[in-house]
Parts: C-alpha cells; structure tokens; sequence
C-alpha cells in the first residue's frame, strides 16, 4: 500500500469495525485494490467524507444508499444522522416508501415513526403512489393497526389497488381471482363490518373479491337480528391509542329484567375527553339466548345522536355482560352530560343493582384517572337508574 492508501486504510479501520477486520482482521487483505460490490459510489463517498471530516453529506437522492452503506460497514454514528434526516423528511406522501425502508434497513424507530405519521394522514398516506409499491408484510402490519383514520370504504379502493399493482408485479392477469390470491392474509384484515350497507353493496360486493358466501354473510350481518358471526373484525378503528378500557358501574348482579320496547337509559359525564366504543349489556336469564339491540349516544342538552347502532348479541344465560359495539367510536368530552342508550328485543335478562353514582378507572400502566358520574335520565328509560338497571358497562379508549 502507498502511503496514501495506507492513510485512508487507517482512517477506514478506526471509523468501521467491518473495514477494521477487512485490513486487520481474520478477512484481512493485503491488495491495493478493495472491490466493494453493492455500494453506490456517491454513498461510499459520504461515508468517507463523514470518516473524515464528520461532515454530515446527505440529500433525498443520497440517504438511502448512505444509510445501506452506514449499516453495513458499521458506521452507528452516520447511520444515526441518517435517520434524523428521513424524520425530518417524514411526510404523509412519502410515509409509506420511508416505511417500506425502514422496515428493510431494520430501522424500528424510525418505522413507527412512518406508522404514526400513516395515522394521523390515512388518506393522504394512501393515495401517495409510494402505496402500491409496499410488500405484502408491510401491507399486513398496516391493515392491523385499530388506529388509522379512515372510512373502510377508502381503505378496502386502496387496497385493491395494491393488489392491482402487486398482479402485475407477479405478472398475472389483473383479474378478481387474482387479485384475491395476492391479497391473500390482508383480505381478512379489511374490517367490512364497519362500513354501512350502502357503501358495501356499492364497492367490495361488487368487486369479485368477496367470494358469494362471504358477500351473503355480510348482507345478513348487516340487515338481520340476530347477527350470523361473519370471518372479518368489527372492532373501531380511529383515534384509538392504547389499551381498550371498561367500567362497570354495579356492584351486584340480579335477575329478572323486562323489555317491552321502552329503552333502557341512564346519563353520564366524564372527567377528560373519551371515545366511547361500546356498551357491556346484561344477557338472558333463560340460558343461550339472542337479542336484538339499539345502542345510542345522545347529548343530552341538545339531544343530538352522537352514535348508534342497531345490532344484535348472543349471551350464554351466564351473569356475565356483554359487548355490543358501535360502528365509529364516539368523542365523549369532559364534563358534558351525554345519555347512554340500550334498546334491547329479547327474554327477560339478569340487571344489575348497588349502583354507584361515580366510578373511576385507573391505568395499570400510567395510573391516568378516568373519572365517570352518573345520574338519574328522566322520562322513558325502562326503570334504569343510577341504583339499578341495565347498560352496566361502558367499554372506552381515552
């Protein structure tokens, strides 16, 4: 080695613990030439230049090779600065192709970064055109996510240009078939539940995607009581961060309670501002049964519908509650009366009693106070009070 060359060697093996064990090493080489086969020249160059100098060189075009070249040779400081500059690049058109990336380059810090960002700008997120480009894993582990905000609707178009895309990849014949067969596990991620009847006949019945049983389950699920159990998940997405929570407002669980039509209604107010996703209901005392069930949301002083949803549950004749959602969570915000609402069509059902007026739920994990009053909704509510009644449970993300 000349001396020049020597000088860089030297620079190289302080700077990279790869290149150190290339010159020094068990992989040491003793010939003036180094072929390094995948790395970009300009990247090889910034790499040098930061050896050096620490000068930091890197622009949109550059970063990704930087970022390649910065890991494979064991270079954490300039990947670092690397990763800095994506997070600053971070934008709702480019969150899906930096995800992508950062899921290649195991990047986890800066993905969930891409994640958050694909939250709060859904829909701007998916119609960039970095969205078709993703692979499957990365579709995947978007489609689970419970906190993107967006209509169902436009997220199932989405996808289905992906799989569009991703036929074509594949070179297969862009056809219904197919584009099912590329979808494969994130066809079941897509939450058909939630959209109403109107979008659903109007968008994924029609697209051959569905296969008929699939379709005619759905409709059902949609327009009967009680529901059949459908193969898609029909849990909220939206706003939701963290753990879901409940509260339960009795202390004792009774039987018998009747229905004859009149809703069972109580009023509450909160501390802080909630998203109210459902209601734990009380089931049969005859054993299995099937209700039919209008759950609502109403702002008591206006008496606005905030939320609702006319569906159904099964119980198992046990005292337990249980979970009827609604289609959207609902904002619930602090210190406003808002009146919780069951309509219920069934058996007589257990209900609960040793009501309390105020039930607080505390974080496991933050220890964060919610604090919930109730009181007494005038009028029609089927005899449900603060000391007894039905809707014991309120089922809540903060």
């Amino acid at each position: 080695m000349n001396s020049s060359s020597q000088h860089l060697g030297f620079v190289l093996a302080v700077g990279s613990a790869v290149f150190d064990a290339m010159f020094n090493g068990g992989m040491a080489t003793t010939s003036t030439e180094i072929e390094l086969p995948d790395v970009e020249p300009a990247a090889f160059l910034a790499l040098l230049k930061f050896l050096y100098s620490d000068e930091v060189q890197i622009g949109p075009e550059t970063v990704m090779t930087t970022l390649y070249t910065a890991k494979k040779y064991a270079v954490p400081a300039l990947e670092a600065h690397c990763v800095e500059f994506l997070k600053k690049n971070l934008r709702a058109d480019n969150a899906f192709m930096l995800l992508t990336q950062a899921r290649l380059f195991d990047e986890p810090q800066l993905a969930s970064l891409c994640l958050e960002n694909i939250d709060k700008n859904t829909a701007d997120a998916i119609t960039a055109e970095g969205f078709t480009d993703i692979d499957l894993d990365t579709l995947v582990a978007v489609l689970e996510r419970d906190t993107l905000g967006i209509r169902e609707v436009r997220l199932f178009s989405a996808v289905v240009r992906w799989s569009e895309a991703e036929c074509q990849r594949q070179q297969l014949q862009v056809t219904p078939e197919n584009k099912r067969k590329v979808l494969g596990k994130a066809l079941a991620l897509i939450r058909f539940p939630l959209m109403t009847i109107e979008e659903f006949a109007a968008g994924p019945a029609q697209s051959g995607i569905l296969v008929d049983r699939e379709v005619v389950s759905l409709f059902l699920h949609f327009t009967v009581n009680p529901k059949p159990r459908v193969d898609f998940i029909d849990r909220p997405r939206c706003c939701l961060r963290g753990k879901e929570c409940s509260i339960n407002r009795f202390q004792q669980v009774e039987s018998r309670w009747g229905y004859s039509g009149t809703s069972d209604r109580i009023r509450f107010s909160v501390n802080k501002r909630i998203f109210v996703v459902g209601f734990g209901l009380y089931g049969s005392i005859h054993g299995p049964t099937d209700y039919q069930v209008n759950i609502q949301i109403i702002h008591t002083d206006s008496n606005t519908v905030l939320g609702q949803n006319d569906t159904g549950f099964s119980c198992d004749g046990s005292a337990s509650t249980f979970r009827v959602m609604f289609k959207e969570p609902v904002e619930v915000l602090p210190n406003v009366n808002y009146t919780a609402c069951a309509t219920l069509k069934g058996p007589d059902s257990h209900y609960g009693t040793k009501g309390l007026r105020k039930v607080t739920h505390e974080s496991p994990t933050t220890g964060a106070k919610t604090c919930f009053t109730f009181c007494y909704a005038a009028g029609n509510n089927n005899g449900t009070s603060v000391e007894d009644g039905q809707i014991p449970e309120v089922i809540f993300y903060t």
